[in-house]
């Protein structure tokens, strides 16, 4: 439904329309808030529950790949329960879960109580997407895809605000899970009012055949590179079976999409040219937007000492990033997209370079404006892409295209995590041990004067204190790596940019 002309500008819409961008906006902020308050307390946590770097990653990763495999079902859901019931559905099981996650009491509560949040979460920003697009006219898509940034935007901004504030104030990290609750009720009563008339259902098929091939195939790629390093990769029984059981359940569920009359993922989506390379752009944005959240707050808090407090900001400055490109998003996206496109890439790979050129002794300028440059690059490549990714949609396959560009992207996220961190652990290995042959009673170096006493190999505190400190220069080591890897993520994705069409102009 729209109720605007083509020739209305912004301010002609109804009422009705302003409601549903508010709700929208609130939905995402709330599903942005998590990413990020997650990320900022996972230190605390990690201490709460004595898990190690990449046993504490399974609380973003598995909520990113949850989020992934139920995002899909996102245009079924849609034409079977109507608009509003989806999304009080997943606001409320959203809100339920966070309140769970609060009162968790081990690690394995915690992370099953994020897989709810993201089986519930999964269907918000893609449903927010498609109502937009599906409500206002074509013309105001840019202005509206941006409004509807700014909840998206917001949420990761205030998440780790809040997420500090509440964790100081009550000395425990689960008041940071707690606070999603109060926005969470007030959503439910926009949505009520705001999808009124969005009701409408009818029976749709639904392919569970293609949809548990892909799931299937998606949690064992996540589970090898999540497990790879610590089970000695293809050495373990279980590597080699989770391997073996994914690439069968690709290969059943790129078979069934060929064959199959009604196909879980419709091929001629991927017959899209712009579409194709959209969801190619936005699998490697999920790759670049969360990764420096899960890496920033355990680098600054355990080798450098940093309070959450001081953490939140510096993180939210990628949010101040973002809000700095709205104010030229818009023409920019009108005028040349494409360039749009490769350049807020060209800058996310900037970014990230810069980071890998940190040493143990960063300073909080250098993080700050790193995250705010990072922050710019995003928005100014994601909004010109996803009007282009979807301008040649037809309209009824736009919740379907939404729900898969969606899915590419939390993919990207929660398996280039896995990555990263995999980078970070087998780096800090390997470096500890080069540097540690140097550290010998036989080094020149280490009879020195100007040795520091405190690092004295002659005696037990000395040796532990020297330990410590290789530890640190060497996971430093680790971090820088995998800031190259995504500077060098975001490089290659440049020239995808020129392989999309310019949509031609609205009628």
């Amino acid at each position: 439904m729209s109720t605007t002309t083509a020739e209305g500008g912004l301010f002609s819409i109804s009422g009705r329309l302003w409601l549903i961008l508010l709700m929208v906006q609130l939905a995402n902020m709330l599903f942005g808030m998590t990413i990020t308050i997650a990320n900022v307390i996972l230190p605390q946590v990690r201490g709460t529950m004595s898990a190690t770097q990449d046993e504490i990653s399974w609380v973003i990763t598995l909520n990113l790949v949850a989020t992934a495999i139920a995002t899909p079902m996102t245009g079924w859901l849609a034409a079977r329960l109507g608009w509003r019931n989806v999304m009080l559905w997943c606001i409320g099981g959203f809100t339920v879960a966070s309140f769970l996650c609060g009162t968790a009491n081990n690690l394995e509560s915690l992370v099953v109580y994020r897989i709810g949040q993201g089986v519930f979460g999964a269907p918000i920003m893609p449903m927010g997407q498609a109502i937009l697009l599906a409500t206002f006219p074509r013309h105001l898509h840019p202005t509206a895809l941006v409004l509807w940034g700014v909840g998206a935007v917001f949420g990761p901004v205030l998440g780790p605000v809040l997420a500090t504030l509440m964790t100081e104030a009550n000395d425990d990290w689960r008041g940071a899970f707690f606070i999603i609750v109060p926005p969470g009720v007030v959503a439910l009563v926009i949505i009520w009012f705001a999808l009124s008339e969005h009701n409408d259902s009818k029976p749709t098929y639904f392919d569970w055949t293609g949809f548990l091939a892909l799931s299937v195939a998606i949690l064992c790629a996540q589970l090898i590179f999540d497990r790879g390093q610590r089970l000695d990769w293809f050495d373990s029984q279980f590597i080699v079976l989770l391997a073996a059981l994914g690439a069968i359940a690709f290969w059943i569920f790129v078979v069934h999409c060929l064959t199959a009359a009604h196909p879980f993922l419709d091929p001629a989506l991927l017959r899209d040219r712009n579409f194709a390379v959209g969801i190619l752009i936005a699998f490697v944005m999920g790759m670049l937007n969360f990764t420096s959240l899960v890496l920033f707050p355990s680098l600054l808090h355990d080798l450098r000492g940093y309070p959450d407090a001081a953490i939140g900001v510096l993180l939210a400055a990628r949010g101040m990033g973002n809000w700095v490109a709205f104010l030229v998003i818009i023409p920019v996206a009108r005028i040349a997209p494409r360039f749009a496109i490769a350049a807020g890439l060209g800058i996310q790979a900037y970014s990230a370079y810069e980071m890998s050129r940190f040493d143990i002794n960063l300073t909080d300028f250098g993080i700050f404006w790193t995250h705010m440059l990072q922050g710019f690059g995003q928005s100014v490549t994601y909004t010109p892409m996803t009007i282009m990714a979807f301008s040649t949609l037809p309209k009824h396959q736009i919740t379907e295209g939404s729900g898969v560009f969606t899915l590419m992207r939390n993919f990207g996220s929660s398996l280039f995590i896995s990555i990263t961190v995999l980078t970070l652990v087998h780096s800090t290995k390997v470096n500890y041990a080069t540097l540690s042959e140097y550290l010998t009673p036989y080094n020149k170096l280490m009879v020195m004067p100007i040795w520091p006493d405190a690092w004295s190999m002659e005696s037990t505190g000395g040796l532990l204190r020297l330990s410590n400190e290789v530890q640190r220069q060497a996971a430093m080591i680790g971090y820088i790596n995998s800031f190259y890897l995504m500077a060098c993520v975001a490089a290659a994705a440049m020239p995808l940019a020129c392989l999309m069409r310019k949509p031609a102009p609205p009628q």
